[in-house]
């Protein structure tokens, strides 16, 4: 039997790297779908031991005519679509651009696959952020409201729609995997988990004296990305599309997860004050280690994101393995030793 092929938007970010490792691992064949602007950024698939053995093509979600001569080429029989600028923060200052490459940008790949790949499996990277404000209401499930508080969150909306849509009314085997915050040493500095696990190695080591952050109550479900990648994979091989939550269930604060990546250095960290006065302190020596920074407050914040993954346990079998405290442990051993994978 052929080997199967998969092509792959955004594999130059976390999700992309594990996921071309994935389905390396597993006898695919991969194409990676790069931006002229990216086609350097290959440091995580170099990290993993995989960048020789990516296929790269050149594709830019704002260019449908590309867009079909890639997929006309490769013929894939999956499409992973990740690519997106997913800092959520940014998206306040890019709301254009934002709405352009992901919402308008999903639409197009899905009418390229319409036009030249029809019998492609596409999977869509949705996002827990969709659910925004409706968090607050507890577990939140595929049917669960969706109230965006931030234009990355909005677009994400508009390409999950796009992409039920192409099911029922255009029968393309297309679904979204609604995965919650996932993460590990690959995630980008921008991103809290990682501005803050690399933040403590640099303290441990003495480049750094603390840590500053924005708000220490929103609560977030962690998990750990190699294990997200997989339950992308197993979302393609169903017997029909179905859209899925990703998640494990449990949930924390920044200042939880902040205290046990300090934890995994060895420091224990007092908390002591209030809104923007709080502060934590090493306990041993009283020195402070984190102070908030103001300006690191998103300006619309998402309090509570906590999944229900029931629904992808009982159709695909998957089940995480890593809590929030794993993956910070991870995350500080791994910056510790200046190590990734």
């Amino acid at each position: 039997m052929a080997a199967r092929t998969a092509l792959i938007t955004g594999i130059t970010g976390q999700d992309g790297a594990y996921l071309a490792r994935h389905l390396l691992d597993r006898g695919v064949t991969v194409w990676g779908a790069v931006r002229q602007s990216a086609r350097d950024g290959a440091a995580r698939l170099r990290a993993l031991g995989i960048a020789d053995d990516v296929r790269d093509v050149l594709v830019e979600m704002t260019e449908p005519g590309n867009l079909l001569r890639a997929l006309s080429r490769i013929q894939p029989d999956e499409v992973y679509h990740l690519a997106a600028p997913s800092f959520v923060g940014a998206s306040f200052e890019q709301p254009a651009y934002v709405l352009d490459v992901i919402a308008t940008g999903t639409a197009r790949l899905l009418d390229a696959v319409r036009t030249v790949a029809p019998g492609t499996r596409v999977y869509h990277a949705s996002t827990s952020e969709m659910f925004g404000a409706a968090g607050e209401d507890g577990l939140l499930s595929e049917d669960s409201p969706f109230r965006p508080r931030s234009p990355y969150a909005v677009a994400k909306c508009a390409a999950h729609q796009l992409v039920a849509l192409s099911r029922d009314t255009d029968g393309l085997w297309a679904c979204s995997g609604i995965l919650f915050n996932h993460e590990s040493p690959l995630r980008g500095t921008q991103f809290v988990t990682r501005h803050i696990s690399r933040r403590v190695a640099a303290i441990v080591r003495g480049e750094a004296a603390d840590l500053r952050l924005g708000n220490l109550d929103a609560r977030r479900d962690w998990g750990w990305a190699p294990e997200y990648v997989d339950a992308m994979h197993r979302m393609l091989q169903q017997d029909a599309p179905r859209d899925l939550v990703i998640a494990t269930g449990q949930d924390a604060s920044v200042r939880e997860f902040t205290t046990a990546a300090f934890e995994a250095a060895g420091i224990g960290i007092d908390w002591r004050g209030e809104g923007a006065s709080e502060v934590g302190s090493d306990r041993e020596s009283g020195v402070v280690r984190v102070r908030i920074d103001a300006a690191r407050y998103r300006p619309a914040e998402v309090h509570r994101l906590r999944g229900d993954a029931s629904r992808a346990r009982a159709a695909l079998g998957w089940t995480p393995s890593k809590a929030w405290r794993d993956v910070a442990h991870a995350m500080v051993a791994a910056d510790l030793s200046q190590a990734v994978g």
